[in-house]
C-alpha cells in the first residue's frame, strides 16, 4: 500500500482523537481512512449505547451532537466527509485526494453524490426495510428506498464498467470510501433484491482485499 507523503509544516502537535461509536456508519468511514493512512489515534466511544452526545462536554466540540468528531490539537472537525478530506490533505495524500482542481473534483463529486443523493435511499432501504425503524419503515419509504438504492448501484456499476477498476480510474481514492461503504451495505442487507451487476461484484471483492476495509467495514456489520 502506498505511503502518504507529508507536506512540510504539517507536523503532528498531538495524537489524533476520534469521538464516536465504532459501529456507526459515518465513524467507520473515518476509521477506514485512518487505517489506509496508517495513522495512530485515540478513540472515545460516544453515541447510542455509549456516552450520550447530548453531554455538555461533547456539545462544546460539536453543537449538533453528531458523530464522528475529530480532534487534532486545536482543530475540531465534524461531518465524516469533511474529516476524510482534512486527513488526506493533512497527510499530503495526493494519491487519495489530488491537488489539481479537475482531478480533485472527480473524486469529490462521488463523495457528495453519496451524501446528497443516496442518504434517503439508505434510510428507506436499510433503516426502514432492514431494521424496521420508524418513520423509515413506512411501506412507501421502504419501496422507494430500495428502488433508489438499486438505481444508485447501477450507476456505480456503470462508472466502473466505463473507467474502473475504481470509481475514478485505476487508483483507489477518497471517492471509494463513501461509495465502498454504500456497496458493502448493499451486499450486507438481507431483505433486498439484487439484480446481477458483475462490475459491482468485482469492485466489492477488490475493496475487500484491503485490510482496513475488512476491519472497519466488511466486518460482520451492515
Amino acid at each position: 500500500m502506498a505511503k502518504p507523503r507529508r507536506k512540510a509544516g504539517w507536523g503532528r502537535l498531538a495524537m489524533l482523537k476520534l469521538l464516536g461509536r465504532s459501529n456507526a456508519y459515518n465513524v467507520r468511514k473515518v476509521l477506514w481512512l485512518l487505517g489506509e493512512l496508517g495513522l495512530g489515534f485515540e478513540q472515545e466511544e460516544w453515541g447510542r449505547g455509549h456516552r450520550a452526545t447530548e453531554d455538555p462536554a461533547f456539545l462544546v466540540l460539536n453543537p449538533l451532537g453528531t458523530v464522528p468528531v475529530l480532534v487534532d490539537g486545536e482543530v475540531v472537525l465534524r461531518e465524516s466527509h469533511v474529516i476524510l478530506r482534512y486527513l488526506a490533505a493533512r497527510e499530503g495524500a495526493t494519491h487519495l485526494l489530488p491537488e489539481a482542481p479537475a482531478a480533485r473534483a472527480r473524486v469529490e463529486h462521488w463523495m457528495d453524490w453519496v451524501a446528497y443523493d443516496m442518504t434517503l435511499a439508505m434510510k428507506g432501504a436499510y433503516l426502514g426495510g432492514e431494521l424496521g425503524l420508524a418513520p423509515w419503515s413506512a411501506p412507501w419509504a421502504v419501496e422507494r428506498g430500495r428502488m433508489e438504492y438499486a438505481q444508485g448501484m447501477r450507476r456505480v456499476a456503470a462508472a466502473l464498467e466505463a473507467g474502473g477498476p475504481y470509481l475514478v480510474g485505476e487508483a483507489f481514492t477518497l471517492a471509494d470510501i463513501p461509495a465502498g461503504f454504500l456497496v458493502h451495505r448493499w451486499f450486507a442487507m438481507k431483505d433486498i433484491e439484487r439484480p446481477a451487476m458483475p462490475a459491482l461484484d468485482a469492485y466489492y471483492g477488490r475493496l475487500s482485499e484491503r485490510a482496513p476495509y475488512r476491519t472497519h467495514v466488511r466486518n460482520g456489520l451492515a
